[in-house]
């Protein structure tokens, strides 16, 4: 699983974890706003001319933009839409996506949630706080300007931003709640309407800055439908699939331009032949999700895989973990070539650093195993579309780091390996030369 969450958030579970300038993609070559405001609620955007966003598409296990092939170097900063409220903060968010573009990054996964509790986008249920939308739309305009596609996620499974909990909580509170289960999120058809609502709300979103809708802005890369989702409560995951499939059909219902995926660890479910041969251990495949049986949903366009070796096993040396983390990844990479035929992406990988013989180097080491496994995948045009590190901030943000978080340029060669590896995936898909900023940023790392 992933963190537990940052800092502040810090609950960690028992087996696993949950919760500057350069355009490398076309998400925006040359897209640049001006901002004017026009009393409490009207900001309009100017345009200057040139070429515009295009919607991500999938062909087989493929990425495709604008007709060629998309591999994807990104980032996870979870953080954008709450320090986008205040607008004394927003240049923190406006930074890091500066910084990201510098590094030739092209996606960045951040939350599109944030249910009850301080600076809650959805108050209670159906019932949203505008300033806290107009963060949202921050966050997107600003992505637009700097080139970074998003990867929107809509709730968490975890506690943290409200999670699955508070939806259980909102119903058990009115009244109409079937359990007090965190789980009933999943079959409580009060709290599926909850969710529904907010899933239209979000989408149908006219953005104050851009005034696009959310479902018509290619600035956002795919929607992900949940953070990491388990149902323990019924491990043979009947209950998790009929909420997914129930779900994906109905985002796509509504938005049939973007690309959508679940948000899944990865984890082998119990009919599953990798569960005893793939899965990190026994406890992975009573979860009551299953990676095959919930990707291959006809309505979610790519996979999703997490990376936590440091998480999963706590009695391996480091070689160990780096080996697993190589066999985890070829693993679903061929399950998406051969089986699902559709890409993959390892939308949250991470090393801690309070393994008790963490050295920075390590994190480096398993970077770049990660890292030329998608090089090689894209090579072949094989389904591994891309990974995004658990997690990136800047300066003066340590409230909201945890321990696999970092300021890149502080890591230096942390910041040259990824650099590095968003040039040898820009020379495949060959925008090296079409492209200025990236013709400099790779100049000097042939």
């Amino acid at each position: 699983m992933k963190k537990d969450l940052r800092s502040h958030w810090s609950l960690r579970k028992m087996v696993t974890r949950n919760g500057m300038l350069y355009p490398i993609l076309g998400f925006a070559s040359c897209v640049a706003f001006l901002y004017m405001s026009f009393g409490d609620l009207k900001l309009s955007a100017n345009f200057t001319k040139g070429p515009r966003f295009s919607f991500v598409e999938r062909n087989g296990t493929q990425f495709f933009l604008n007709g060629k092939p998309l591999y994807v170097n990104g980032w996870n900063s979870y953080w954008l839409m709450a320090h986008s409220v205040d607008e004394s903060s927003r240049p923190k968010v406006s930074a890091m996506l500066q910084a990201g573009a510098k590094m030739g990054l092209t996606v960045c996964r951040t939350w599109a949630f944030n249910d009850g509790g301080y600076n809650a986008l959805q108050i209670s249920p159906g019932q949203f706080d505008e300033r806290v939308f107009k963060a949202l739309d921050y966050v997107i305009a600003e992505a637009r300007q700097q080139g970074i596609g998003l990867l929107l996620s809509l709730v968490n499974n975890l506690q943290p931003y409200g999670g699955k909990t508070q939806y259980v909580n909102w119903a058990w509170q009115e009244g109409v709640g079937l359990s007090s289960s965190n789980d009933s999120f999943f079959f409580d058809p009060s709290i599926r309407k909850y969710f529904k609502n907010y899933v239209l709300t979000v989408l149908t979103r006219k953005n104050t800055i851009t005034g696009i809708q959310y479902r018509n802005d290619p600035t956002i890369f795919a929607w992900e439908l949940i953070n990491e989702p388990r149902c323990m409560t019924d491990p043979s995951g009947d209950t998790l699939q009929d909420w997914l499939e129930e779900m994906s059909a109905f985002i796509k219902s509504i938005d049939k331009n973007h690309l959508l995926t679940i948000g899944l660890e990865g984890f082998y479910g119990p009919s599953s032949p990798k569960k005893a041969t793939v899965n990190p251990e026994q406890w992975a495949s009573a979860l009551g999700a299953d990676f095959m049986r919930n990707s291959n949903i006809t309505s979610v366009d790519f996979a999703s895989v997490h990376i936590y070796p440091d998480q999963w096993f706590h009695g391996l040396r480091f070689e160990e973990k780096r080996n697993y983390v190589s066999k985890w990844m070829h693993s679903h990479i061929e399950d998406c070539d051969k089986e699902l035929k559709k890409p993959v992406m390892f939308t949250e990988y991470g090393l801690s650093d309070q393994n008790k013989d963490f050295q920075l180097s390590q994190r480096e080491q398993l970077y770049r195993t990660i890292q030329d496994i998608i090089y090689k995948s894209a090579k072949k045009k094989g389904s591994g579309a891309g990974a995004l590190v658990w997690q990136f901030f800047v300066e003066g943000m340590q409230e909201y780091s945890d321990d696999f978080g970092m300021v890149p340029w502080q890591s230096p060669p942390i910041y040259k390996l990824t650099i590095e590896h968003s040039c040898k995936l820009a020379r495949i898909q060959g925008l090296i030369q079409e492209n200025g900023n990236l013709k400099q940023l790779c100049s000097k790392r042939k």
